[in-house]
């Protein structure tokens, strides 16, 4: 009777072998797949903790995914490099702060990189960047948990400020009559007077500015643990400057800056911008 059940076994086996060969091959492909896409060269956004999470809606440059590669105890936030075109697109440079406000706005403390970062591959983020950097990066997120970037900004209402010069110096004001008082046909003969104005306003300017912009900084700074400052560009610039705040002071700072703003309004416009990445608060060579 075993004699007729030969034929069936013979049959039987060929079929778990295929399967096998099969769910061998779907494994191969797999492999294949993930070390593949481990060669991608990857732009690097920031890095970040090993505990941390991304929005599923947070993308980067051309729209691509952003994806964290983790080694100890940081992650670097990631996403494919566009190929076949070099990055410097007012589109890329958008998408590179996207990518960083997302995080920062989700609450999640991150080292961000400049525009234009970039590794050949998943693994050499993880072998060049995070297994040689990754103690030094993880002491820098401990010393920025808990604090977020604040910049305050601040221009003068110009012509306001103008008439407060013309009627507060002397000097100014004196000179500014003068030249008023010349006729038309005499306006050749006055060309270094007003010259001599112009200076003289100029540097009452800056005097006033330097003046004003100590005062703001001073009522903010003490609100915070840290804070960077920046010469100002334009005349009108009073005051430009990144506070990194303690979440736990950041009510207390941000309602600092609307009663300053308040009670300088006819003068000063200022804004405040963030939380920001805390560019400005991430030491040289970190």
């Amino acid at each position: 009777m075993t004699g007729p059940e030969t034929p069936q076994a013979t049959r039987q086996g060929p079929v778990v072998a295929g399967d096998q060969a099969r769910e061998q091959a779907r494994e191969q492909a797999g492999q294949q797949q993930a070390g593949q896409e481990q060669q991608v060269p990857q732009y690097v956004y920031g890095v970040t903790s090993a505990e941390a999470k991304l929005a599923e809606d947070v993308v980067g440059l051309d729209d691509q995914p952003v994806s964290l590669v983790v080694h100890g105890r940081c992650a670097a936030v990631v996403g494919d490099l566009p190929q076949g075109r070099p990055l410097g697109e007012r589109a890329d440079l958008l998408a590179h702060q996207r990518v960083l406000d997302a995080l920062v706005h989700a609450g999640t403390v991150v080292l961000p990189f400049r525009f234009g970062a970039a590794l050949t591959s998943r693994d050499a983020v993880k072998s060049e960047l995070l297994e040689t950097n990754g103690e030094r990066l993880a002491e820098v997120l401990e010393q920025l948990q808990g604090r977020v970037e604040l910049r305050v900004k601040g221009t003068y209402v110009q012509e306001n400020v103008l008439r407060e010069l013309l009627t507060d110096d002397p000097e100014i004001a004196e000179l500014n009559q003068r030249l008023r008082e010349i006729p038309p046909e005499a306006a050749d003969a006055a060309y270094y007077d007003r010259v001599r104005l112009g200076e003289l306003i100029a540097n009452a300017m800056r005097n006033r500015r330097d003046h004003d912009g100590q005062q703001i900084l001073q009522a903010l700074a003490s609100l915070a643990e840290r804070t960077v400052a920046r010469t100002p560009v334009r005349e009108e610039d009073v005051v430009d400057a990144s506070f990194l705040v303690d979440q736990d002071r950041r009510a207390e700072f941000e309602q600092t800056v609307e009663a300053i703003a308040k009670d300088g309004a006819d003068r000063v416009r200022l804004r405040l911008i963030g939380p920001l990445p805390p560019y400005d608060f991430v030491p040289e060579g970190a």
